[in-house]
């Protein structure tokens, strides 16, 4: 076991007063181990003393390599998503030049320097070099084989149809991967089931059954009023959803990604996931049926998709693209859409990014919570980024999966602006619509007006439209993790900080000055 071991303190003067903090590397694979060595400064001259202490120093350290041993064993057994490829940077970057204890972050000023060094770095490129064609269909020939290039005509929501070579006696569900990890989709394809052969198209003696993509995404951001708004979407009549709201498929599932911490299982193909549109489908494919019988009407049907990971997560590309170019993703999710869907509408709702991050933590953490623990989280996970930036671009760290799965708090969704710029090269402005959490929770009429306007959806009955605004917001804070309280006082004013220069960008992009979430306090 060829470790290599490095100093990670950046400073020598104190050095009798920190904990020694100490980097294991052994590509691929790439753990932080912080050891506390207590120095006893008394001298011994006890002979029977040095040798206790010598092989107690030897005993704890092969202890401590059977221990990363056997990290190193699961972790390629189990394709740890820790673990970066082959194709990833080369080593885990060190925390920066202002590293401190990570077990006791108290030291207001050295975060302070710590932030001042990441704003420093921070810099936006206006555009990116856009991936041919033939490229992303090189990577992925199977989607692109099963969705064509055109759809049905007349239609509202993106359809087509496609021959059913399958047996009608077997059941084409049967291998549909969602259904194999999910109880719902398991039972949702057991109704679809009975009905499946009664909406295949009989023509020319063959079969078809209609398949249908998203006419719109809700792409993110997590913890940002995502599913208030797909709850609410789903009760406009002309809207359709998915069998439940986040199949995660650009992102996860194509990839065999289903928990971060499981590694990679096996791909889902896009039949699995055009499946989850097939309730949507027959209802439009019954509108076109009528249609066809002479109804002067076209299909105002469309389907939706709320993956609120599809904006930000691209975790999964250095697991499959290896020609990266100083470690940037060669591909993004948005280049596969737009290849499929060059006329896709998008959803963003966003809120100020450092309630967003509070939110995050209390929602997904699972033990010891607190606005402490939140604190140490915030302030690790800040050495971690700046450390990458000693080494690499902004764009590099945001997009870095080693660095993100390092992360105890996920600081990276929060930098908006970096990944909707990426979006913008390859999608007009028109065709993304950007909202705000604090304006949807003030005038909920104010903003489903503006996305019914964006989804070009007729006008409703007072009734629904009531219905719709005033429904109670869904997915707020739980009360075990309100009685946690707000974070503190001096882990906001570090991350508004943080995050100024981030905002200041995606207000002046958007033109709007309200994405500045300016703060009023005197921290």
């Amino acid at each position: 076991m060829d470790y290599k071991y490095s100093l990670l303190d950046s400073t020598v003067d104190d050095y009798h007063k920190r904990p020694l903090l100490l980097q294991v590397d052994n590509t691929p694979l790439n753990l932080f181990a912080v050891l506390e060595v207590k120095r006893d400064l008394t001298k011994r001259s006890s002979t029977v003393g040095c040798k206790i202490r010598l092989y107690g120093f030897l005993f704890g350290l092969a202890i401590m390599f059977l221990i990363m041993a056997s990290y190193v064993l699961t972790g390629d057994k189990k394709g740890l998503l820790f673990t970066p490829s082959p194709y990833h940077l080369n080593s885990l970057v060190s925390p920066g030049p202002f590293a401190f204890n990570l077990s006791s972050v108290r030291d207001y000023a050295h975060i302070k320097l710590v932030v001042k060094s990441i704003k420093s770095k921070v810099g936006f490129r206006s555009s990116r070099q856009l991936p041919e064609l033939k490229a992303l269909m090189r990577s992925d020939p199977h989607m692109f084989s099963v969705i064509p290039r055109k759809f049905l005509p007349g239609l509202k929501n993106p359809c087509w149809y496609e021959e059913f070579t399958g047996n009608i006696t077997t059941d084409p569900y049967k291998m549909n991967l969602y259904g194999r990890y999910s109880r719902r989709f398991r039972t949702v394809f057991q109704h679809l089931r009975s009905t499946f052969y009664h909406h295949l198209l009989h023509r020319n003696r063959r079969l078809y059954r209609m398949r249908c993509l998203p006419y719109f995404y809700i792409i993110g951001q997590p913890k940002c009023g995502t599913t208030d708004l797909y709850d609410r979407l789903r009760l406009h009549p002309d809207v359709k959803f998915t069998t439940f709201k986040e199949p995660h498929w650009w992102t996860r599932k194509r990839f065999g990604i289903i928990r971060l911490s499981e590694g990679l299982h096996d791909r889902y193909p896009v039949e699995d996931y055009l499946d989850l549109f097939d309730q949507a489908a027959y209802q439009i494919q019954g509108e076109l049926t009528t249609n066809i019988s002479g109804s002067p009407s076209h299909p105002k049907i469309i389907i939706g998709e709320a993956s609120a990971s599809t904006m930000w997560d691209n975790n999964a590309w250095v697991y499959f693209y290896d020609n990266t170019t100083e470690g940037e993703p060669l591909f993004l999710i948005q280049d596969f859409i737009h290849a499929v869907q060059p006329e896709a509408r998008f959803i963003v709702m966003l809120r100020d990014p450092v309630e967003r991050l509070y939110s995050d933590y209390l929602y997904f953490g699972i033990a010891n919570k607190s606005a402490e623990d939140f604190h140490e989280k915030v302030s690790e996970s800040l050495q971690l980024f700046e450390g990458c930036l000693m080494e690499y671009t902004m764009r590099s760290c945001v997009y870095n999966t080693t660095v993100n799965n390092a992360m105890p708090v996920r600081l990276q969704v929060g930098l908006y602006i970096v990944y909707l710029i990426d979006w913008l090269t390859v999608f007009s402005k028109e065709q993304i619509l950007v909202l705000r959490l604090e304006d949807h929770a003030s005038n909920r009429k104010y903003t489903m007006h503006k996305v019914f306007d964006f989804l070009n959806l007729g006008p409703l009955s007072k009734e629904i439209e009531s219905q719709i605004t005033r429904s109670p917001a869904s997915n707020t804070r739980r009360p075990a993790d309100k009685n946690l309280g707000p974070m503190l006082p001096i882990t906001k004013e570090i991350l508004q900080d943080f995050y100024k220069p981030f905002n200041e960008k995606l207000a002046k992009v958007l033109r709007n000055d309200s994405f500045l979430w300016e703060y009023n306090s005197n921290l």
